[in-house]
């Protein structure tokens, strides 16, 4: 028994508690690692579904009775016209291209990052266009930072470099030298295997079309960036002048290498400061992992912001390249965001029965659920006969096992979200 101040008893009171704080605690233990169970599982069957919507085919003949089953509109087949037009500047890939797109299992790759590869040719290729016709454009050196103090009160992007050292250098590397390249393909995967069907076509447009919008400005409105205005000021510049790296020179140094110091100075486009691509895609990022995974948003503007520091830091954008290139990235969003992946996320919350399947992690209702059946019906993983016909049929067994999987870990659910007597006691 214990003592209270005043000499009375406890008359043993605290033994209760201790037992059902040590039930509570069990319980959450026990309610923790069934939910670890679940994640993982659902993740296999997220995985599994994925795999099963790819056609493993190598006939060329498939790919070629789609194409004649294929109705063409001018709305919707234009784009390729764009594509067929800049990929003459690159002779190889023609033929690469064309061979994978043949195959079923690379076209369905392939085809949803034609644009993506598009603006890549045209990238590198802008080292090919002729003086003559580059003499004709003139290089805008002083009116992004005239822009920048008008519109914001100070030259944003030189306070930022007036403080330097090499922890802050290394933060702003990752994201802007390392996260940049590696990020899009992260989102890729995750859009394929849990952003339900149509998702990885969507991010292909966006992604693509955006930056290809990007090289465009940047050949016909050259702008030179802050590292220009550090090293030349505002003297007028020239295409016989070499890109450097700017803030990632101390990367170099720190690494002891001349990797980014190479690297910029063989750039086919050494003015492309506006706008910022790197803004671009640390945006359409965000936004596609918010509108498809909205749980985690906080994260995902907070790289973004993150990065959009990193690029001023590292004396390679200014503030209003990065307006510029946020921009692109929320217009092309909208642009190619249609009515089925609007309402998708949503979709497949209320077939998965929770509020924030999607966002939890966990696989797609629809692609978990319904196997491979799309918003609008049709089947997006389809078995072609001689005649080009659909045969959802042999998914029917494929999808039951995941609706059955789905019923049994709602059951669970339930189960486990049941809070115990001796804990609600204790409020």
């Amino acid at each position: 028994e214990g003592h209270r101040p005043n000499g009375e008893t406890t008359g043993g009171s605290q033994a209760p508690i201790f037992t059902y704080t040590n039930n509570w605690l069990n319980s959450t233990l026990q309610l923790r690692k069934k939910q670890k169970m679940d994640f993982y599982y659902r993740l296999r069957n997220a995985i599994l579904a994925a795999i099963q919507r790819l056609d493993f085919s190598l006939s060329p003949s498939k790919t070629i009775v789609r194409l004649k089953n294929h109705q063409w509109s001018l709305k919707g087949d234009a784009q390729y016209l764009i594509m067929i037009t800049v990929s003459g500047l690159s002779l190889w890939f023609n033929g690469l291209y064309t061979t994978a797109l043949l195959v079923p299992l690379t076209s369905q790759f392939f085809l949803p990052a034609s644009p993506i590869f598009t603006w890549v040719i045209l990238f590198f290729s802008n080292k090919y266009i002729p003086m003559s016709f580059r003499s004709r454009i003139h290089i805008w050196v002083s009116i992004l930072p005239t822009l920048e103090s008008v519109l914001y009160g100070a030259n944003i992007s030189d306070i930022l470099t007036r403080y330097t050292n090499p922890l802050l250098d290394i933060l702003a590397w990752l994201p802007y030298g390392v996260l940049h390249f590696v990020l899009p393909f992260v989102v890729a995967i995750f859009l394929f295997v849990f952003g339900g069907p149509g998702a990885i076509k969507f991010y292909g447009k966006a992604l693509g079309y955006m930056n290809l919008t990007g090289v465009v400005i940047q050949i016909f409105i050259p702008c030179a960036p802050p590292w220009y205005e550090l090293s030349h000021g505002i003297t007028p510049a020239n295409y016989d002048m070499s890109g450097e790296a700017g803030g990632l020179a101390r990367i170099d140094a720190i690494f002891h290498s001349q990797g980014y110091t190479t690297t910029f100075k063989n750039s086919p486009i050494v003015f492309g400061a506006f706008p910022s691509l790197h803004a671009g895609f640390a945006t359409l990022e965000a936004l596609f992992l918010s509108h498809y995974f909205p749980r985690w948003r906080v994260f995902y503007w907070t790289y973004a912001f993150i990065l959009y520091w990193s690029t001023m830091y590292l004396t390679h954008h200014y503030l209003v390249d990065l307006v510029a290139g946020g921009a692109l990235a929320v217009g092309s969003f909208y642009l190619f965001l249609t009515e089925d992946q609007r309402h998708l996320p949503m979709i497949n919350a209320s077939i998965a029965g929770e509020e924030d399947s999607i966002a939890k992690g966990y696989h797609s209702g629809i692609r978990g659920m319904l196997g491979h059946r799309g918003v609008n019906g049709t089947w997006s993983s389809v078995d072609h006969h001689h005649n080009g016909s659909e045969d959802p049929a042999q998914d029917f067994e494929f999808d039951h096992l995941f609706l059955d999987d789905q019923l049994r870990l709602h059951n669970r659910d339930d189960e486990e979200n049941h809070i115990p007597q001796s804990i609600q006691n204790l409020n």
